[in-house]
């Protein structure tokens, strides 16, 4: 793994002061607790673009991120209301859960040529959503609310974590727990890219021919990357599902599928932290436009059509070669 060089590690420095410390001083400065739901918002839909990103890594278009993301909210809505688990246990187990069942669909399917998996992914939050519908267990379209809000966790009698519901503003509680959890699925997937597997995930994106004449088993690591990539999913879907106490099963359609493969585009996908500059952009992108109010849709998708013509590599393409982080 390649060593940070001394600008990226003050950068990095700089990023987590300025999201640890400076952004929620402004916000208690400023009184404006609503930024809170934003940048939490913000930070766990990065976690779930992140796998998305993944997937294009080894050469995959995958618009399917919003099923898993459905089913890591209900497998950890299910757990914490009608199983009593804590949320803080339910939340690995629905993003293992996610991954499961994309095992399970990946095994087959990607053995085919990308389009069959690219038209496959474009049904599946649809999928999804039927079958949250359908099942019993879900409770159908009234989806399941009054989920509690994640509660203490203490080891040898030091509170760890506190009560989220005990707290006089659970917000902040959840902006720090994101934005933790986007802290580390970057960081790992830094490590990733720059590990063995990641070396064979770029070499399957340059030419898959090449790559399985020298040994590489292809179908197996496209399971493996497929599986971490629906594991954040299910993760940033669990955590949105404790944040809104609820959810539904419409609470991700394939607009949202859509949306995290253009946090991917958007950011850069020749680099690691693409899609957390992407998710910003867009997010906060499409509330800039709101004032415009019908032709909204019309200059924000002329916007984004402008920005892949003359930065097809992304936003991330315009800093000096040889600076930053990338994911090459």
């Amino acid at each position: 793994m390649p060593r940070l060089s001394m600008i990226q590690w003050t950068g990095l420095l700089v990023f987590l002061i300025a999201v640890f410390v400076l952004v929620p001083a402004y916000i208690a400065a400023s009184g404006r607790t609503d930024f809170y739901y934003t940048l939490t918002s913000v930070a766990l839909l990065s976690i779930a673009s992140a796998g998305v990103w993944l997937t294009f890594y080894i050469g995959r278009i995958n618009i399917g991120q919003g099923a898993f993301a459905l089913i890591g909210a209900y497998v950890s809505a299910i757990l914490v209301t009608k199983a009593g688990i804590s949320f803080w246990l339910s939340l690995p187990l629905a993003g293992l859960f996610a991954a499961l069942v994309s095992v399970l669909i990946g095994v087959p399917i990607l053995r085919l040529r990308g389009v069959y998996f690219a038209m496959i992914t474009l049904v599946l939050t649809q999928v999804v959503t039927l079958t949250a519908l359908a099942l019993p267990v879900t409770n159908g379209a009234k989806g399941i609310t009054s989920i509690p809000l994640p509660g203490e966790i203490s080891v040898f009698g030091l509170t760890v974590i506190p009560d989220f519901a005990g707290l006089e503003n659970p917000r902040l509680a959840f902006y720090y727990t994101s934005c933790a959890l986007m802290v580390l699925t970057f960081a790992a997937m830094y490590r990733l890219v720059n590990s063995r597997l990641g070396h064979l995930c770029r070499s399957m994106q340059q030419n898959e021919e090449l790559a399985s004449s020298i040994g590489v088993n292809i179908a197996y690591i496209r399971v493996i990357v497929f599986a971490i990539s629906s594991f954040l999913g299910g993760i940033g879907g669990a955590m949105f599902g404790s944040i809104a106490q609820s959810v539904y099963p419409s609470s991700f359609q394939v607009t949202d599928s859509v949306n995290f493969m253009l946090n991917c585009f958007l950011g850069g996908l020749g680099y690691v932290f693409g899609p957390m500059l992407g998710t910003l952009v867009l997010y906060f992108g499409w509330d800039l436009l709101f004032e415009l109010g019908r032709y909204q849709l019309l200059v924000y998708s002329g916007l984004l059509i402008i920005l892949m013509l003359f930065l097809p590599n992304g936003l991330l393409s315009l800093r000096i070669r040889g600076k930053g982080v990338a994911g090459r």
